[in-house]
């Protein structure tokens, strides 16, 4: 996802140690509002940040072609086999999304539940922005579920962006067509103020 060796270690250990905090079988909510907001019929879909995969299965599920990328070969190992046990075919690839040259490009659809979010550095979210740019075809859209300066201070749970955090790294490669005060999770983690982006890429 962000590279590093020390990165790809500590998520990697976080995987074996069921350390998931964001972890559920429940496909997103804001996902499921998203596709159906933007009416977006199945298409070749990037999940970035996959983890076990319950939402990229859940997207093959529907009709959408999928690609799952996570640093963790933990994280990938547990997705093919929750896809074969839901009988799915989804792509799953342990490799660093920014560095990785494995991908391929094409997407009409890209989902990110929160890995927009974990740079601190403008520099490295502008890059997770470029990057996505090149792999989405004309018009792509990316959704991103992107944690919030909103709320009260807290200790844990989603790192927190604010909105001209996000835009200033963004609006160079995507139209920004909404960007959404809401919760995390409501289920979850309803104390969790969260931002849902839906951007469409800029022809550059």
């Amino acid at each position: 996802m962000n590279g590093g060796t020390d990165d790809d270690a500590r998520w990697e250990q976080r995987y074996r140690d069921d350390d998931l905090p964001w972890d559920c079988d429940d496909p997103d909510e804001h996902l499921r509002q998203t596709l159906a907001e933007r009416e977006i019929a199945p298409c070749r879909v990037l999940d970035i940040g996959c983890g076990t995969g319950n939402n990229a299965v859940w997207l093959a599920g529907q009709g959408f072609e999928v690609v799952g990328v996570d640093l963790s070969p933990t994280a990938v190992a547990r997705a093919q086999q929750r896809a074969k046990d839901a009988g799915v075919s989804c792509d799953f690839v342990a490799a660093d999304f920014l560095a990785s040259s494995e991908l391929p490009g094409g997407f009409e659809f890209v989902y990110d539940r929160g890995c927009f979010h974990v740079f601190d550095d403008h520099g490295r979210r502008a890059r997770f922005a470029e990057r996505l740019h090149g792999l989405l075809i004309d018009d792509g859209m990316w959704h991103s579920l992107i944690g919030s300066t909103d709320g009260p201070p807290r200790d844990v749970g989603p790192p927190r962006r604010s909105a001209v955090e996000i835009i200033t790294a963004v609006e160079p490669f995507f139209e920004v067509l909404s960007l959404r005060s809401t919760v995390f999770d409501s289920e979850r983690h309803r104390n969790a103020r969260a931002w849902v982006m839906q951007a469409r890429r800029r022809q550059l």
